[in-house]
């Protein structure tokens, strides 16, 4: 099974950009997502961003993973 997870861009170079998530920052491929900007959320799979989410999206995915991780302590 695979999976994505949102993380927020922190900052951006040419074809890479410093996510967040969790609190962990990251460097990551935006080679499939070259549109995406400083602030915005993206799914985030295998050190690239995906997809470009919207911020309500992401924040209700994040509190359902923080749930999910909650339930299996």
């Amino acid at each position: 099974m695979c999976l994505a997870v949102p993380a927020r861009v922190k900052s951006l170079t040419h074809e890479t950009a410093r996510v967040e998530v969790g609190g962990v920052i990251r460097e990551v491929s935006t080679m499939l997502t070259p549109d995406i900007q400083v602030g915005q959320y993206a799914l985030l799979h295998a050190g690239y961003t995906i997809s470009v989410l919207d911020e309500e999206e992401a924040k209700r995915t994040l509190h359902l993973l923080e749930e999910l991780e909650e339930s299996l302590a």
